[in-house]
């Protein structure tokens, strides 16, 4: 791609994340899509922000991260509650918990869904005060939501939950690990806490480490979940831009590899090797979380493809899929998933933030 393009590119996900964020800051995470129609997610949001105020959008990311603390005050007698009964050693149940996505206004929604998820509400410290330290904001506004926020995930970090894809409650991912443990980490940095509330933070933060360590690590290299020796496409988040595992660690090197060999194609990298969503295709935003991964780990030039292959993917408008169905997984299974919800996400708010983080990483190309 030339540098025209690419730059094309960035100017369209600037405009179409500014013109689709709601007043209040809420990210549709697709405008038309219809699953997604109506909703923001926590992760989604967090990550997109993260890309608009990297790449000089701050206002919009100060206004989903006060959404982010609305919607956490409007249900804090939910997250209070979530609280206490781990505390108490009766924990809630799943459909108890607090959701990944909410409507526009905050509400819970009423459409059914894959919800408990925590890695969102990680995310969410992580970009609130990477966002703050890069504009040098103050974080007073955004405290009770940060406190409480941190309050539930040392009750629950350690529960089986779903997964960003909206997978496999039974299961303890270690992306979302990471991203829990990057947000702990990142408060505690900032010292937002107080002093109970940063040794219950302190000691959650180390015990993620150790669990990904001895059982979320296989031949040098994260894991899907625990318990399960191949990768996700998910984990280069934890090394770029999240920054949980550190460029330097051999872990950061072999994650990014094991990635590369087995969910990369050529150019463009899939969620993991068993997808069938939409035929399994290749993500645009995974392939700047992998792009981001190798620049960390020193790799500009194939940092630099990653970016000219997710503008490649771009409509004649500048706008991004979710996936591409070039090179498909599971062919067979992309008419069920047409028939279902049509076609794919486009535009994926998520993706357009991502590439802005990517763009901007590499200096705006």
């Amino acid at each position: 791609m030339t540098i025209a393009s690419v730059a094309r590119v960035a100017e369209a996900s600037l405009q179409v994340v500014a013109d689709l964020q709601l007043p209040n800051g809420a990210y549709p995470a697709s405008p038309d899509f219809v699953a997604y129609r109506g909703y923001c997610w926590f992760r989604d949001g967090s990550f997109i922000a993260d890309g608009m105020s990297a790449a000089g959008a701050p206002a919009s990311a100060t206004r989903f991260f006060g959404w982010c603390a609305a919607t956490i005050g409007q249900h804090a007698d939910r997250m209070t509650a979530a609280v206490e009964a781990a505390r108490a050693g009766t924990p809630l149940d799943d459909e108890a918990m607090l959701p990944a996505r909410f409507t526009f206004d905050g509400g819970l929604g009423l459409d059914p869904w894959w919800d408990f998820q925590l890695d969102g509400y990680g995310t969410w410290l992580w970009a609130l005060v990477a966002h703050l330290r890069r504009h040098h904001l103050p974080a007073e506004p955004y405290l009770p939501a940060v406190r409480l926020t941190v309050d539930y995930l040392v009750s629950s970090w350690h529960r089986p939950c779903f997964d960003w894809w909206e997978e496999h409650a039974e299961r303890v991912h270690v992306s979302t690990l990471g991203c829990i443990g990057a947000g702990l980490e990142a408060v505690l940095a900032a010292d937002l806490l107080d002093d109970g509330r940063a040794s219950g933070a302190r000691a959650a933060a180390s015990g993620i480490r150790t669990l990904v360590r001895s059982q979320g690590t296989v031949d040098g290299h994260l894991t899907k979940w625990v318990g399960r020796s191949d990768v996700d496409g998910s984990l280069a988040a934890l090394v770029a831009p999240l920054g949980w595992i550190s460029p330097d660690d051999p872990v950061a090197t072999a994650t990014v590899a094991a990635i590369e060999d087995t969910l990369a194609d050529d150019l463009g990298v899939h969620r993991f090797a068993d997808d069938v969503f939409y035929g399994g295709g290749r993500w645009p935003l995974l392939t700047a979380f992998h792009g981001m991964a190798r620049l960390a780990i020193g790799d500009e030039a194939g940092a630099r493809a990653d970016l000219d292959w997710i503008a490649s993917t771009a409509t004649d408008e500048g706008l991004l899929p979710e996936q591409v169905s070039d090179r498909l997984i599971v062919p067979d299974a992309l008419p069920r998933w047409t028939e279902r919800w049509g076609a794919v996400a486009t535009p994926l708010l998520w993706s357009h933030g991502e590439y802005l983080r990517l763009w901007d990483a590499l200096g705006r190309p």
